[in-house]
């Protein structure tokens, strides 16, 4: 089945986004005194706002903050750090998957399968939980309460009995 018309939309994606449209937040506050304080975002913040250590830019909605100012040879520094660090990091990550396939390896000649795992773990959780102080207590006193509630019944029944002995 053919559309009757075509759909316009009715916003103008060619003209570009106007920012202010994505505060979600109003301008005022709404909440109750009581509540802790809604964080803005964006260029809607309170001007004794600082932002935190590590804040990023992305949450931070200001301008980017300039550059420190640094020589050729310090930027030419840090510059190699950040390579030597980010090929330790690539390196470490070789070394862990390796790791992990051997240890794949050796489980599957152990015949340890992820099943198997699963059902240890299961058991020593449940052993676990039998043998807490709350399971215990609660065991305790759902049994007793079954013991209530059996001699309860029981009790019922015979005086139930009683009464239709009575009634005949």
């Amino acid at each position: 089945m053919e559309p009757l018309e075509e759909y316009h939309s009715p916003f103008d994606f060619e003209q570009g986004v106007n920012t202010s449209f994505l505060y979600l937040s109003p301008a005022y506050s709404d909440t109750p005194p009581s509540s802790p304080a809604v964080k803005t975002r964006g260029f809607h913040k309170r001007p004794d706002y600082t932002p935190e250590l590590g804040e990023d830019a992305a949450t931070s909605g200001g301008p980017p903050s300039p550059l420190p100012t640094m020589t050729e040879e310090e930027h030419q520094e840090l510059q190699e750090e950040l390579a030597k660090v980010e090929e330790e990091i690539q390196t470490l990550s070789q070394v862990l998957a390796a790791k992990e396939r051997r240890v794949a390896d050796i489980k599957r000649t152990l015949g340890i399968t992820p099943l198997n795992e699963l059902k240890q773990n299961i058991t020593k959780t449940w052993q676990e939980v039998t043998t807490s102080t709350a399971y215990k207590k609660t065991s305790e006193t759902l049994s007793q309460a079954g013991l209530k509630a059996t001699a309860a019944f029981s009790n019922m029944g015979s005086a139930i009995s009683r009464k239709l002995e009575d009634v005949r």
